[in-house]
């Protein structure tokens, strides 16, 4: 296992040639990255790749010199700053690799590695339905670096702040420390907190290809913010396991929330199961203020009027209902099931769940619903 200090320092050297590449990875999004590969094998070159790309890049003029960056710094050599009279190529100088022993992968030429990255690239926007057992272990490698952000809300607590309405309360405190004239107005802001959020994740037979790879992405919102994040698993039966996938290891964690789900791979009960999860957790609070993400394709072998009632139900206590179906992000998709056709008045945003790449984007959904 490589020291912490020497990949905390080879990252900080990393940082520094990007920015003589010039790349802006400014302190917080270093920060981010330290983070990210704090959660992730340091030996894994793609793995680290992945995790800088996506924290340290900041527009899409970076990635040409992020990926020329890595391929020189990993393999044992980094480009000095840029001349200042010229736009001549950068010139190379040894340096200290991640592990602080040996190369970023060993053996592995920098070809190899942009080879690698192509195919990481090409294997985010594939339907996770039609992988490899291979492409598959690589995926879930890429789930690993999944950090969904938290939504925010406003508390009635407040919070110093120099901007803002009045605090006539600290006002006045400090006004008769100094003798009873006001000398300078304090200010405070409503202090912001996590807003709860909700998966219902269908892992009915119609489901099973996509089941994994839902699972693996509740895995990386309760691994974000495990306090304020409630998963669910919704078939025949409701089955809440959060207690499961609060495991750091996502396999682990996926095993065991496996073992606990009775229903995997059966039957879809949608609205019934819907109408469970309201009266035991949705109405006494678990669903109120919530953002509430429903993974379905709304293949509904109940009543799809039940569904609709639920489904309504469930929009009037949450803060915004999301529904995620791996079929819409196929071409020529229409959404004319019955469920779907039942669900669909009542939801406030309908995302593809089909490939990594919709995962992320489902993310931001999340953040900013």
């Amino acid at each position: 296992m490589p020291d912490t200090r020497d990949v905390v320092s080879t990252v900080l050297g990393f940082a520094r040639t990007l920015r003589n590449a010039g790349v802006a990875a400014s302190p917080d999004r270093v920060e981010a990255m330290l983070a990210a590969v704090a959660h992730l094998d340091v030996l894994d070159a793609t793995a680290v790749y992945w995790a800088g790309r996506l924290t340290l890049c900041g527009s899409p003029d970076d990635l040409d010199r992020y990926d020329a960056a890595f391929a020189a710094w990993f393999s044992g050599q980094v480009p000095r700053g840029r001349p200042r009279g010229g736009d001549e190529p950068a010139r190379l100088a040894t340096v200290a690799p991640l592990t602080g022993g040996g190369t970023g992968d060993a053996g592995e030429e920098p070809s190899d590695l942009a080879t690698k990255a192509s195919g990481a690239e090409v294997l985010r926007h594939r339907d996770v339905a039609e992988l490899t057992v291979a492409e598959r272990v690589e995926l879930r490698r890429l789930f690993a670096l999944l950090a969904p952000a938290t939504p925010m809300r406003r508390s009635r607590r407040r919070a110093p702040s120099p901007h803002g309405a009045v605090d006539a309360g600290r006002t006045v405190r400090a006004a008769l420390r100094d003798g009873g004239e006001v000398r300078r107005l304090a200010h405070h802001r409503a202090r912001p907190r996590p807003r709860r959020v909700v998966l219902l994740v269908d892992v009915s037979g119609s489901m099973s290809p996509y089941a994994d790879a839902l699972l693996r992405f509740a895995h990386a919102a309760v691994r974000a913010r495990p306090a304020s994040t409630e998963v669910f698993t919704i078939g025949t039966r409701l089955t809440r396991v959060t207690r499961e996938l609060r495991l750091r290891d996502p396999d682990r964690a996926l095993a065991a929330g496996g073992a606990a789900i009775p229903d995997w791979s059966g039957g879809t009960r949608i609205g019934e199961v819907l109408k469970a999860f309201l009266d035991r957790w949705g109405q006494r609070g678990t669903a109120r203020g919530a953002v509430v993400v429903v993974c379905s394709d709304g293949w509904e072998r109940g009543g799809a009027e039940l569904l609709g009632e639920q489904m309504a139900r469930l929009h009037r206590l949450a803060h915004a209902v999301v529904w995620v179906n791996p079929h819409k992000g196929r071409s020529g998709y229409e959404p004319l099931t019955g469920g779907m056709v039942a669900a669909l008045p009542s939801v406030d945003h309908f995302v593809a769940g089909h490939s990594l790449a919709a995962f992320e984007e489902l993310a931001g959904v999340i953040t900013h619903a």
